[in-house]
């Protein structure tokens, strides 16, 4: 059935229409006057518009134009009824109608052409969707070879500074133990010269020399503090950014959540208007999975991005004493489910208001849109890399005063 729309004057041809498209079944609303017709087509969005060219109280020229020229209106099917005089008079024209009827009517050529309407309208939509497939599948194949580029660029870089921080790091190791050697040789020293000469009491004043004996271990030690955490982060950043041009690989979820958590470190401690963000672990005893890690990775970024993003902006709703007393948490946790499958949980106590967004992650569509915020794009594209390209499950909510949790189930195996 196909909701039509015709403008027609004459009153012979307004009830022909009516009666033979009415017996098919359709919705038939037919109007005598052009305005007024436009009025009911931007009400009724039908799928074809019926209109008399040969009454001179419509001026068919104007309709065409101005519903060819309305977006929402552009794709119903337009028809014009006319003689075969005028038809060589409009072709002149170059009228932008979608096809055209001559009078008197007859049945079988009416009900064609509505067809042909309803067929048509059918093309164009899935035209629509088939262009809007390829550039969603142009956008994807364009961010897939960004984060492999970007992914190939972060590992070059990590390993460049790796070999000095490591060469350091290891130095520091022998700086330590060759101060702790001179110490004791110092003390030793101390102990044997009883009464020293004016100059080295001079200089032991002058240095204050206890508190350099006694802070000299203290920043080698702190030095061999830093430069370790420099490590973890260049190892975390290799490992965060390792390339999937392999294909199907071995993955420690385990070890990918914590560094994705080293990474969004700086992201975690207090700054105006919030709390230390705390990050509690429940991690199980899980079997390594078989996926493609660099981009399960970055779902596991976007994921606890999307976390840090809306517990500040819960913080930031509050008003500023009830901010302070907000203590900021997210929980991860892991298990095993079956045999088959195991499932993250990615869960924080925000202040949202209830809602389950799980069937907007899953609207093909939405990535593709420039407009949509990054908050919920993020989330997107760990659904299709969670979801499309790993068969897993992800589902998304939140309760009033609870927060928000994700749910995660990833296959152990590909298949």
């Amino acid at each position: 059935m196909a909701k039509i729309l015709a403008i027609i004057a004459d009153t012979v041809t307004f009830q022909v229409v009516q009666e033979l498209l009415g017996q098919e079944g359709h919705q038939v609303k037919v109007v005598s006057d052009d305005q007024e017709g436009l009025d009911w087509a931007r009400e009724l969005s039908p799928d074809a518009i019926i209109c008399d060219g040969t009454s001179p109280q419509i001026n068919f020229l104007e309709v065409c134009r101005l519903v060819k020229a309305d977006r929402e209106l552009a794709a119903a099917y337009f028809i014009l009824l006319t003689t075969p005089e005028q038809f060589d008079e409009i072709q002149e024209l170059d009228a932008a109608f979608d096809d055209f009827l001559f009078k008197p009517i007859v049945k079988q050529e009416l009900l064609a052409r509505v067809r042909a309407s309803k067929k048509s309208r059918e093309l164009r939509a899935q035209l629509a969707l088939t262009q809007q497939e390829l550039q969603l599948s142009r956008d994807r194949m364009l961010q897939t070879e960004k984060m492999s580029s970007l992914g190939e660029l972060v590992s070059g870089i990590a390993h460049e500074i790796n070999n000095p921080i490591t060469f350091i790091y290891s130095n520091l190791t022998h700086v330590q133990s060759y101060a702790t050697d001179l110490i004791e040789l110092l003390r030793l020293y101390q102990k044997e010269l009883v009464n020293p000469g004016a100059e080295i009491m001079q200089k032991q004043q002058d240095m204050d020399v206890e508190f350099v004996l006694d802070d000299l271990l203290k920043i080698v030690s702190s030095m061999r503090t830093g430069s370790d955490r420099i490590r973890q982060i260049i190892l975390s950043l290799q490992d965060f950014s390792r390339s999937d041009r392999s294909g199907w690989q071995l993955f420690d979820v385990s070890d990918g959540l914590e560094n994705t958590l080293l990474l969004l470190q700086h992201r975690l401690p207090a700054r105006e208007g919030r709390r230390d963000i705390k990050v509690m672990k429940e991690f199980g005893n899980l079997p390594q999975i078989e996926c493609y890690a660099g981009l399960l990775n970055q779902a596991f970024l976007n994921i606890i991005n999307h976390a840090i993003d809306i517990l500040e902006e819960s913080a930031q709703e509050l008003a500023e004493l009830e901010s302070l007393k907000f203590k900021p948490v997210i929980l991860i946790s892991t298990q095993v489910v079956d045999a088959e499958r195991i499932s993250i949980e990615i869960a924080d106590n925000d202040m949202a208001i209830s809602k389950d967004i799980t069937a907007q992650l899953s609207e093909p569509f939405l990535v593709a849109q420039p407009a949509e915020p990054p908050i919920y794009s993020g989330l997107a594209l760990s659904y299709q890399i969670i979801v499309e390209q790993h068969k897993g499950e992800l589902r998304c909510f939140s309760e009033p005063g609870k927060g928000t949790k994700i749910y995660i189930e990833i296959p152990l195996r590909h298949s």
